[in-house]
């Protein structure tokens, strides 16, 4: 059976899983998919590992565009995802509508559970410098290096996890409280593109072109993202 390999953003992974299964149903194409936030998945490709398609924030992506590891022309963007907050299934719902009221809400958690390497993380630890409360935030946060913070709910580390909607979907256990306000915040745009030395190719431009096919919406919606 004829492989891709590609690296994604972990934004993507609950919709890739659903989406490369009906790809290879389809094809008889294989998506080998790795997965791990930008910042991380930027390093990898920087020390050479080797892929043929990669999904990253449009900004990772325009990065290695630059560096020329991805092809420019090959780009596509695939959905927008927005940051939002969870609690452990069953916890109060805070009122995070407004600014106020999240800076109220994130100051009264024991714990706040945040992304070191995520698109995610990079915004809140900026917001809440923004917000004037970043000192306090910090001195109780949870910080994950890498991987999924609402986990953090679980375990019971944490009585707020931050990320994008579509990661925290990706946790059982938790419930999504809603988005960061949007006056706060600007959504993270995920896009695809080949890479230059990809050794699947067409392979790789077929898998492209069905990520950016109208197809795709009703999944990338129920997995928290926006087409």
């Amino acid at each position: 059976m004829e492989k891709i390999r590609m690296l994604s953003t972990l934004g993507l992974m609950g919709a890739m899983r659903s989406l490369s299964s009906a790809f290879e149903a389809a094809t008889g194409i294989h998506v080998d998919a790795d997965f791990a936030p930008t910042l991380a998945l930027l390093r990898r490709l920087r020390a050479g590992e080797a892929a043929d398609l990669v999904i990253l924030t449009r900004e990772g992506l325009d990065e290695v565009i630059g560096e020329g590891r991805v092809i420019a022309d090959s780009a596509a963007d695939l959905a927008r995802s927005y940051v939002g907050l969870a609690v452990r299934a069953g916890q109060p719902h805070p009122d995070i509508s407004s600014e106020a009221a999240l800076r109220k809400a994130l100051l009264a958690a024991r714990s706040v559970a945040y992304s070191r390497l995520g698109a995610s993380g990079v915004y809140f630890a900026q917001l809440i410098v923004r917000m004037g409360i970043g000192t306090e935030i910090n001195a109780k946060a949870t910080i994950v290096e890498q991987g999924f913070t609402a986990e953090r709910l679980v375990r019971g580390e944490a009585d707020l996890a931050v990320q994008q909607i579509s990661e925290l979907k990706q946790v059982g256990g938790i419930e999504v409280i809603g988005p960061v306000p949007h006056e706060l915040q600007t959504p993270a745009v995920f896009s695809a593109g080949r890479m230059t030395d990809a050794k699947q190719a067409k392979a790789a431009d077929r898998l492209l072109r069905y990520l950016a096919s109208p197809e795709v919406m009703p999944v990338l919606r129920r997995s928290g993202l926006e087409p």
